[in-house]
């Protein structure tokens, strides 16, 4: 049984290590386009220079596993195409290219690889006084300002959104902005209108000096399933059944940030469960069981504020904030312990997760 697994993030590493596990027989290829894991949730550091992002598959994935190193053009039926022309063939495909960030013209992309190492080097080229934006008033917008002005106190930084950190409880907000400030980060709650070399411009009508802006509002997702003619929703996410399979082919699974769940968030705590069940349901069928349909609830949201300082959101299943949080030294090591859990799960496969709201 020939399997593919395009994308080697946080879902698709922990299907195809679940798969190797659990079907014996099964010749896992993973395609990716770069030989390294990236670990989202420590892109911050990376651009910081307070932590690293990357580690080389050999260390991820099973050694049975097979690695191929390029980008898929396009899926067909039972193949796929490369980028280099070479055909492939499946009997079965785990889609899992994940998400990714369009920032405009004089910005540079947190969410991904690429933009982090960009954002890394200009940042070490800034001098002493100089302004750093960050667009995005989301945990990733807060995460990455925090770590930019804890590494580079010598800097201006500010973080410009509508709302900072909507998805928390009120009480959380407020300690967010407590936490920012000690760091001495600028909030403007406004939206950008435009962005240029040295400066952003907001709808207010207010032009803020930039020497580097950092757009941190992960909204994308690559556009391989449109592509390939599956059916995605106007966000370009693919349509899935209850079991996560697309619902043109039953031989593809669509897991993580590009699957259309409903009720999912971007998250890796939404990719690594997509993941594992996805590889369950294949090795059920394969052993002439059936599927059981996906369900996942949430437990919280957590966000660092630079390494000695997080806010973790206590939540509901439907991913609703309560009004509890913890915050200071204790959210740091447990944020940390969540992002090393991560790492952990999708390496080895161990992972559970909370059923869904009833």
């Amino acid at each position: 049984m020939k399997v593919l697994v395009i994308g080697a993030g946080y879902a698709g590493t922990i299907a195809a290590n679940r798969l190797a596990r659990k079907v014996a027989d099964a010749e896992i290829t993973v395609i990716n386009p770069r030989p390294e894991f990236v670990e989202r949730v420590r892109l911050h550091q990376q651009i910081a220079g307070s932590g690293a992002a990357a580690t080389p598959l050999t260390e991820m994935l099973r050694p049975e596993i097979e690695t191929r190193i390029g980008t898929v053009d396009k899926i067909g039926d039972g193949s796929v195409r490369l980028d280099d022309g070479a055909d492939i063939a499946f009997d079965h495909l785990f889609l899992a290219v994940g998400s990714t960030v369009e920032p405009p013209p004089g910005a540079i992309a947190v969410g991904t690889w690429e933009g982090a190492r960009t954002a890394r080097t200009r940042l070490i080229g800034l001098t002493a006084g100089g302004s750093v934006t960050v667009v995005g008033g989301g945990l990733t917008g807060i995460e990455t300002a925090a770590e930019v002005a804890e590494a580079r106190p010598d800097l201006r930084v500010r973080l410009v959104g509508p709302t900072i950190g909507a998805s928390l409880s009120e009480g959380a907000r407020r300690r967010v902005r407590t936490g920012l400030a000690r760091l001495g980060v600028d909030i403007v709650e406004d939206a950008v209108e435009k962005v240029r070399e040295d400066a952003v411009a907001l709808r207010s009508g207010v032009e803020l000096a930039s020497a580097l802006t950092l757009w941190a509002i992960v909204a994308d997702v690559p556009d391989l399933a449109a592509r390939s003619g599956l059916t995605v929703r106007p966000d370009g996410r693919a349509v899935v059944d209850d079991y996560l399979r697309s619902v043109d082919d039953s031989r593809i699974f669509v897991i993580g940030d590009c699957a259309a769940v409903p009720g999912a968030r971007l998250a890796c705590a939404t990719a690594e469960p997509q993941g594992a069940h996805a590889a369950n349901t294949l090795a059920r069928l394969v052993a002439g069981r059936a599927p059981r349909p996906y369900s996942m609830g949430y437990s919280g949201q957590g966000l660092s504020l630079g390494r000695r300082d997080a806010v973790i959101q206590v939540g509901r299943r439907d991913d609703s904030p309560r009004r509890m949080f913890l915050a200071g030294r204790t959210g740091a090591v447990i944020k940390e312990s969540i992002c090393r859990f991560a790492k952990y799960g999708s390496r080895t496969a161990n992972y559970a997760w909370l059923p869904g709201p009833k």
